[in-house]
């Protein structure tokens, strides 16, 4: 009888645990990139409480810091690149897709010092970038289409943001970086763009992922948050100075230099979303474009295993907005 007692008590501690939680707002995890920034605007602009749903955006400083912050659990969804959900789900994280919120087209590059002019004069040079990242596949990408291998250039394994400090202070002769290092290296130190994102589009999607459990209870919250985004995305088209000044508030940037980023992003609205979620083999489709980071990623000895990628995506929220 004791047994049975404890067991309801526990039950019904637990409905009331759920039910509390469901009152809470979704905690959604996001840090300095313009697709990502961009949730800002949904925020400052009343776009959530019109479509009915309590969101809190939680700023990271530190992207990294947001990926782990989801893996442990401590958030109902991050804004995160499709390598790094990847790698946390072949490490054991529950996560889902919901939604694509954009694809680098040109924020992420290769910038050299002025001296050379392309990929082929960085033979026998000193490149640095962060193994396993999207900026290392973007560096091998670049060699790779210029008949080179990572063994033709002499690479040096650091952090992003380290990288480009070593740039700075001319001590490797070219990195690989995201924005918004391309720009400050480009004005202080003179470098020269070899190589971008937009040369391999679909290779770098950023999304918004979710916990596999907050999927399975608050699907409702979900949509409209999803349905948010498009709201977002056509409010940027419709109102780009209006809305560059929201993100490089948040970014604590000048607006006219925030604008710089936003022809390196390619925001993604209804339509784009549904192509990606399509299965194909192609970079434009999230499972094809998947299979090819797993394998990078697997080559470079970040992950043990690949993932299946198609259980990674719950496409249902952005069909459900099909017309």
């Amino acid at each position: 009888m004791k047994t049975l007692k404890t067991g309801v008590a526990l039950a019904f501690a637990l409905i009331i645990t759920t039910a509390a939680l469901a009152k809470e707002p979704i905690k959604i995890g996001f840090s300095d990139w313009p697709g990502w920034v961009a949730w800002q605007i949904a925020k400052d602009k009343g776009m959530f409480e019109k479509q009915g749903v309590e969101v809190n955006l939680i700023w990271f400083t530190n992207y990294t810091d947001s990926v782990n912050a989801l893996a442990a659990g401590k958030l109902d969804a991050n804004c995160e690149a499709w390598s790094d959900v990847i790698q946390s789900v072949s490490e054991g994280a529950k996560l889902r897709v919901v939604l694509v919120n954009d694809n680098s087209a040109g924020n992420d590059a290769v910038v050299a010092k002025p001296e050379f002019n392309s990929i082929k004069d960085l033979k026998g040079k000193q490149v640095a970038t962060e193994k396993g990242t999207v900026e290392h596949m973007l560096l091998l990408s670049a060699l790779a289409r210029n008949g080179m291998g990572e063994n033709s250039v002499k690479y040096i394994n650091l952090p992003v943001d380290a990288a480009a400090a070593a740039f700075l202070a001319g001590k490797v002769d070219a990195v690989a970086v995201w924005q918004p290092w391309i720009g400050q290296l480009e004005r202080e130190a003179k470098g020269k763009v070899l190589f971008t994102s937009k040369e391999m589009p679909g290779l770098i999607p950023d999304q918004l992922v979710f916990q596999e459990s907050v999927v399975s209870v608050r699907s409702e919250e979900i949509q409209k948050i999803v349905a948010t985004w498009f709201d977002v995305v056509d409010f940027i088209k419709n109102h780009e100075d209006e809305a560059v000044a929201v993100m490089a508030k948040v970014d604590a940037a000048k607006p006219e230099d925030y604008k710089a980023f936003l022809p390196g992003t390619k925001f993604f609205d209804l339509s784009a979303n549904l192509e990606a979620f399509q299965a194909g083999n192609s970079d434009k489709s999230l499972v094809g474009s998947g299979r090819k980071i797993s394998s990078f990623l697997q080559a470079k000895e970040v992950i043990k295993t690949i993932p299946d990628i198609a259980t990674i995506l719950e496409p249902k929220f952005v069909n459900a907005l099909k017309k």
